[in-house]
C-alpha cells in the first residue's frame, strides 16, 4: 500500500528546503500544510524560545477512527548538520543521494517522509487507527535541544515511535547516557621570543591532558572523545588560556562516571606539573572543570508493548526484527527519561553527517510499512 514513488518524491521536496538547527521555519511551515491536508491538527511548541530559533516543535493530532485504541505518538526531526543548505539530491536506481557538496538530508528528513506517507495510506485506504499523535523536533542535532524542551505532558500519547537511524531491520532499545565536559586551563601569558620562561603555556598543559586519556572506544559500552580545542592569540605569545571540550558516553552509570573522572583527572594533574616562580611569587597552572550530564540514557525493556508490537509487525510482514544497542543518542533518549516508552527504528539513511550521506528508497519502503503494519495491529489489539 505504500506508495513509492510518492513518498521519494516527498523525501526530495523535503531535502530541497533548508533546515539547519534552529532554522526549521520553512520547513515547518510546509509540514503544518501537509498534515492539515491529511487531517491533523497542527500547532507549534515554544521550545523556539530556548534555543533563539525561528519555529518551535511541530506537534500534530489526527483523531482515531477505531475507538478505545490508545494514542500513539509518531517522532522525527526537522533539522540538519551543516553543509545543508543548497542541496541537490541525486537519484539513480534505489539510491538517493546529495552532489558531494552536502550532506543529504536523510536524517531525518527520510523519517518525516515515512510518516507523512505512512498518514496518506491511512487516509486513502480508511484504515482503522487510534489517535495519532506526531511530534516534529527543533534542534536535535545540536543536543536534542527541541525534545528536551518539549512539554510531554501535552501529549496524550504514552508509546510510539522515533524514525530516526539506519537499518529498518533493527529497533533501537538501548542507547547511552552522556555527559558533555568543558575544561578551562588558565596558564601565564609571556612573549614567545623575549621571555618564554615567563610564561605557563595552556595549550602544552592541555596536550599533556588529552595525552594521557583513554580515548575513543574503551569496551562495548562506553566510548570518549575530545572534540574541540580553543585557544591562543598569536604565535608569539604564550598562551594563558585555551577552552577544550570533549563527552563520554556509556551504557553503564558506574563507566560513565569513572571515565568522567579519569578525564577530570588528566586535566588537573597536567596543570598541577606546570609551575613556576616570578617575581617572587610562585605561579600555577590552573583547570576549571564542567561537567554537564547531556542526555540520559535510552532503556527499553524487552517485553515492553512496543516491543512486542514493532515484533508482530514484522512477523506479519515475513520478517525478522533485530533489537539493537547503539552508542548514538536520538529523541528516543530524552522522550523516555520524560516517561515515554519509544523506540527508534530505521529508516535508510545512511553515512550520516558526512558528504557521503545517502539514502536506500527501498529501506525506506520497508521502514513505511513496518510502521503502518504497527499501527493497523496497535488498533487491532482493543
Amino acid at each position: 500500500m505504500i506508495h513509492r514513488d510518492r513518498m521519494r518524491d516527498h523525501f526530495l521536496t523535503l531535502v530541497r528546503i533548508d533546515s539547519p538547527s534552529r532554522r526549521e521555519r520553512e520547513v515547518a511551515m510546509h509540514l503544518k500544510e501537509e498534515l492539515v491536508r491529511l487531517g491533523a491538527e497542527v500547532s507549534f511548541d515554544q521550545a523556539d524560545r530556548m534555543v533563539d530559533g525561528t519555529v518551535g516543535n511541530l506537534i500534530a493530532r489526527i483523531p482515531g477512527t477505531r475507538p478505545g485504541v490508545a494514542p500513539f505518538l509518531l517522532c522525527a526531526h526537522m533539522d540538519t548538520v551543516g553543509p545543508g543548505e543548497g542541496i541537490k539530491p541525486q537519484v539513480k536506481d534505489d539510491i538517493i543521494k546529495s552532489d558531494g557538496s552536502t550532506i543529504l538530508g536523510a536524517d531525518d528528513k527520510s523519517g518525516i517522509a515515512i510518516i507523512c506517507e505512512v498518514l496518506r495510506v491511512l487516509r486513502e485506504k480508511a484504515v482503522p487507527h487510534g489517535e495519532l499523535e506526531i511530534v516534529f523536533t527543533i534542534c536535535e542535532e545540536t543536543g536534542l535541544q527541541g525534545a528536551r524542551h518539549l512539554d510531554v505532558a501535552y501529549l496524550h500519547a504514552r508509546t510510539g515511535l522515533v524514525l530516526d537511524s539506519s537499518n529498518p531491520g533493527r529497533l533501537i532499545t538501548r542507547a547511552p547516557t552522556a555527559n558533555r565536559l568543558q575544561f578551562t586551563v588558565q596558564g601565564l601569558e609571556a612573549h614567545a621570543g623575549v621571555c618564554p620562561e615567563k610564561g605557563i603555556n595552556a595549550i602544552r598543559i592541555a596536550s599533556e591532558a588529552i595525552a594521557a586519556m583513554r580515548l575513543g572506544r574503551l569496551d562495548e559500552e562506553t566510548t570518549a572523545n575530545i572534540g574541540t580545542i580553543e585557544g591562543g592569540n598569536a604565535i608569539n605569545i604564550i598562551p594563558n588560556t585555551v577552552t577544550v571540550r570533549g563527552e563520554v558516553r556509556s551504557h553503564d552509570e558506574t563507566k560513565l562516571k569513572a571515565q568522567t573522572e579519569h578525564m577530570i583527572r588528566a586535566f588537573e594533574e597536567a596543570a598541577a606539573r606546570h609551575e613556576l616562580r616570578l617575581d617572587g611569587v610562585t605561579q600555577h597552572g590552573q583547570v576549571t572543570c564542567e561537567v554537564q550530564r547531556d542526555y540520559d540514557r535510552l532503556f527499553v525493556p524487552e517485553g515492553a508493548r512496543i516491543v512486542e508490537l514493532v515484533r508482530e509487525a514484522a512477523r506479519a510482514l515475513g520478517r525478522e526484527m533485530t533489537l539493537w544497542r547503539t552508542g548514538g543518542a536520538s529523541d528516543a533518549n530524552i522522550l523516555c527519561a520524560k516517561g515515554l516508552e519509544v523506540a527508534n527504528v530505521g529508516t535508510g539513511q545512511q553515512e550520516v553527517h558526512t558528504v557521503r550521506e545517502h539514502l536506500h528508497l527501498g529501506d525506506m519502503v520497508r521502514s513505511a510499512e513496518l510502521v503502518l503494519e504497527t499501527l493497523k495491529l496497535h488498533a487491532g489489539g482493543v
